[in-house]
């Protein structure tokens, strides 16, 4: 493997290059979590990796529990499936909980109030009801719990992380939370050696090559379980040294070749960049805060052989989807037309038309 090699090789990891026969839950099952705060964004992510999906197949997904969208890793929501949360959560939820603690003793949310609000929001989902986060609220005020900057969803974070509850059905336009057993029945229980194990072996299939450095940022282990999990991976997979960088990956990987420019459109958020704590390898540092923001919004990026070559940003106008295009380099004609053909599928992905327009270059 060599430098150019890499950007290739996780195009290929992460599914963005042409492939089929996955559903909607093996595709999340294979990358094993993807951040998720950003809903819209969410689906598109695991759209892009599904040629001919659209966003109802993501939904529909969702809806029937294949894929759960809850809090595991790192104090944010992701997107998993069903066949791993239990284990997921038994490895990664003591850590959260410790990071809660400042937040919630600022929220004045004590022990004897989080368990108050877990009794209160099981009592209120049991016998396979759904309800969403306001109903789950005024339930709350009821019981004199105040919901007040965000301590609603404060509280709900603690019954995800004790594996209570999850997302649930879609009611109307508003997502739901049901009960974690009623959606996930099927508990899969691993020691922490098996745990850390298989987190590790998920991470460095799907993002491969990847340090181990990465994998600490996208997993949250301490230093420690993470070296603990590499060691695991042996003899399955192997380190190369590319400069002062040491990468991870399995034995069976392969190196693509990009016979013809591969443009991408990725949604804000998406692993393609967000997974790696070290990003030079896509986005080069001169251009790292027009794509990522202070306070660490990831905005949607326009790839161009796994490279950022620009960002973009939609409107929805009832059957239309206007998408604002604002490169970092000048496009030629081959990659306009290829973008617009991207944005043609953004379009029927979410059942819409697409009017593309480029931007002033950033």
């Amino acid at each position: 493997m060599v430098e150019t090699d890499i950007l290739p090789i996780r195009l290929n990891s992460q599914l963005l290059l042409p492939e089929s026969g996955k559903s909607v839950q093996e595709v999340v099952a294979h990358l094993g979590a993807l951040q998720a705060q950003d809903y819209a964004m969410m689906k598109w992510a695991i759209g892009s990796r599904l040629p001919g999906s659209t966003e109802t197949d993501i939904e529909s997904a969702l809806d029937r529990g294949e894929i759960l969208r809850t809090h595991v890793f790192r104090p944010t929501w992701h997107v998993v499936s069903a066949q791993d949360i239990h284990w997921m959560l038994e490895l990664t939820a003591p850590r959260i909980r410790t990071k809660m603690k400042t937040r919630d003793a600022q929220l004045g949310l004590t022990a004897s109030i989080i368990t108050k609000s877990k009794d209160i929001v099981v009592k209120a989902l049991d016998g396979g009801f759904h309800k969403t986060k306001e109903e789950l609220g005024i339930l709350l005020n009821r019981a004199s719990i105040p919901t007040t900057e965000y301590r609603d969803a404060h509280l709900l974070m603690h019954a995800e992380l004790d594996g209570l509850i999850c997302s649930g059905r879609t009611i109307g336009n508003n997502r739901s939370y049901a009960l974690l057993e009623d959606r996930a029945p099927v508990r899969q229980h691993l020691i922490k050696e098996e745990a850390l194990a298989k987190l590790a072996k998920i991470y460095f299939t799907s993002r491969c090559p990847a340090t181990m450095q990465d994998f600490i940022w996208w997993s949250g282990l301490n230093v420690g379980e993470a070296r603990l999990a590499v060691e695991a991976l042996t003899p399955q997979f192997h380190t190369e040294t590319i400069g002062h960088q040491t990468y991870i990956l399995p034995e069976s990987f392969s190196t693509p070749s990009l016979t013809s420019e591969v443009l991408h459109l990725i949604p804000a958020f998406d692993e393609f960049i967000l997974a790696y704590r070290d990003r030079s390898a896509t986005l080069i540092p001169e251009r790292f805060q027009k794509v990522v923001s202070n306070n660490g919004v990831f905005r949607p990026a326009l790839l161009l052989n796994g490279r950022v070559i620009g960002i973009w940003k939609r409107t929805t106008k009832k059957d239309v989807l206007t998408i604002e295009v604002l490169p970092f380099e000048q496009l030629g004609s081959d990659s306009t037309e290829k973008m617009k053909r991207a944005f043609t599928t953004y379009g029927q992905f979410h059942g819409k038309k697409s009017e593309v327009f480029i931007g002033n270059m950033l």
